[in-house]
């Protein structure tokens, strides 16, 4: 399959015109639900991390420390990727599935068409290209989300928390993370295309093959975030 979808384009114009569309399908549309999330899980992580500091070993500026630290190297590239799971490899799959049951896969084949490169290969670019955009979005209101909960709450100042911030912070863990989220973007777009195409009976098949896809994409991502961790930071 993967064969198939990486060919070179025949017709650039119209490759660039599917990856605009696929762009802000997947790209854009997702800049709400991966806003609102970040927001406030960042502003939980700070909360918990605040409320359970009771060492007076510990500077206050650790609260903004270990905030920075799990939201670039956990949640934003492996929480918000299972979110796009559901929100972006769902819809995928649903997409594709209906066109081939629709036989809209099969009229494009009858023309000539590599159905595979001209509908799988500008998703996959789009979600490698946009994917990166949204969990750098993710961190940023991540990391904000943590600052207005615990200014609003009085808990620390916001010198503080800057400090924690920027304390002991590594570039080389914003690759990590951006890393990783290429390889789950890639994920994500492959199997919900596969359990798409390759779907066969009605409607109520594609909606089988949408939630199979979500569960798969989910544990690969899973697997492959333990994998990518092993070879990258230990």
């Amino acid at each position: 399959m993967l064969g198939w979808v990486l060919r070179k384009p025949r017709k650039f114009s119209v490759f660039w015109r599917m990856l605009m569309q696929q762009i802000f399908q997947i790209g854009i549309n997702s800049i709400p639900i991966v806003a609102l999330m970040s927001a406030f899980i960042g502003a939980v992580i700070s909360l918990q991390t605040a409320s359970n500091m009771d060492s007076p070993l510990l500077p206050d500026y650790t609260v903004g420390y270990i905030t920075q630290s799990s939201i670039i190297l956990e949640f934003s590239p492996t929480i918000i990727s299972l979110i796009l799971a559901g929100k972006v490899g769902s819809n995928i799959a649903s997409e594709i599935g209906t066109m081939r049951i629709t036989e809209q896969i099969d009229a494009l084949e009858i023309m000539g068409v590599n159905s595979l490169n001209y509908i799988v290969f500008p998703k996959i670019i789009a979600a490698i290209l946009y994917f990166p955009i949204l969990v750098i979005i993710s961190m940023f209101l991540g990391m904000l989300g943590g600052f207005a909960a615990l200014v609003i709450s009085g808990l620390q100042s916001p010198e503080t928390y800057v400090l924690g911030l920027r304390s002991w912070f590594e570039v080389s863990n914003v690759n990590y993370a951006l890393t990783k989220t290429v390889a789950f973007g890639f994920i994500i777009v492959s199997i919900s295309s596969f359990y798409g195409y390759y779907v066969k009976g009605g409607s109520l098949d594609v909606g089988k093959a949408s939630t199979k896809s979500v569960v798969v994409s989910s544990v690969v991502i899973l697997i492959t975030n333990f994998i990518i961790t092993k070879l990258m930071l230990l």
